[in-house]
């Protein structure tokens, strides 16, 4: 990885298998994905656009607290509009986006076409092993921030 995290693209650190699932499947066969192939969340698309996310804790939140049936659609449950970034993106500017914004797992979209995801746990890893000049550098741009 480079030196500096300012200049640590996304594309260094998704993950570039990302599950798509139709709008018209169901919460229940989406589950069984997620459990299958060990992801918290998956990309809906509709006419193979990306359209929205679903994640584990849409599954809490909505089909449980709401008790959604577990055939009703992940149209419905989803989150949307879908938020993304491009792989190009600075590893910094996506933690600021993800953070200001609630967002724990971000889809990375070149073309139209989803080529990976950002999650927060990436993020945490990628920032755990940054050098102390790459913290100093971390703290200065945000204070920066703040007086700007």
């Amino acid at each position: 990885m480079e030196s500096d995290t300012k200049t640590i693209c996304v594309r260094d650190i998704m993950t570039k298998n990302v599950i798509c699932v139709d709008a018209s499947v169901s919460a229940n066969q989406a589950a069984k994905m997620m459990e299958d192939t060990g992801v918290g969340a998956l990309i809906v698309t509709e006419k193979n656009t990306p359209v929205g996310i679903i994640t584990d804790r849409d599954f809490a939140i909505k089909v449980v607290a709401h008790a959604y049936p577990i055939d009703t659609t992940v149209k419905k449950i989803m989150s949307s509009p879908l938020y993304s970034i491009t792989p190009g993106e600075s590893v910094w500017m996506i933690a600021d986006f993800m953070a200001t914004r609630g967002i724990r797992k971000l889809p990375v979209i070149d073309d139209d076409k989803v080529v990976g995801i950002v999650t927060a746990t990436d993020i945490v890893n990628r920032f755990a092993h940054a050098t102390n000049d790459e913290m100093r550098r971390m703290y200065h741009h945000e204070i920066a921030k703040i007086y700007n």
